[in-house]
């Protein structure tokens, strides 16, 4: 398998079990429709949370949540309808993007930016 792709998966496990820490419960990984996807599916008290995670080694290029733009946020939001669609009575909803920045020398960064919408 590829390596961005174990990274990636990787990445998304370190981030659900921080979700988890930080009292979201987990409802759903990498949940698709078509040809989109949403990283994460979490509860937490009233709101359900569309969960984009993003993750890169170090860079001084660029944050990992710059990867995030309109087109990537437009596929959320489609993915995220058609879960509504599916799952009804969710009044109360949040994208989110969870930003991991791993370092050779010390613990990974998280960056969880709340209620975006682009």
């Amino acid at each position: 398998m590829a390596e961005h792709i174990l990274f990636g998966r990787s990445a998304e496990e370190i981030a659900a079990s921080w979700l988890e820490q930080k009292g979201f419960e987990i409802l759903h990984r990498n949940w698709r429709y078509r040809q989109y996807e949403i990283d994460i599916i979490a509860r937490k008290e009233k709101f359900l949370h569309f969960v984009e995670v993003k993750a890169r080694n170090a860079s001084p290029v660029g944050n990992p949540e710059d990867n995030v733009g309109k087109k990537k946020f437009r596929s959320l939001k489609r993915a995220a309808d058609e879960y509504l669609f599916r799952n009804p009575g969710h009044p109360w909803i949040e994208y989110n993007i969870l930003s991991i920045t791993f370092y050779r020398d010390r613990e990974p960064e998280f960056f969880f930016m709340e209620d975006v919408f682009l």
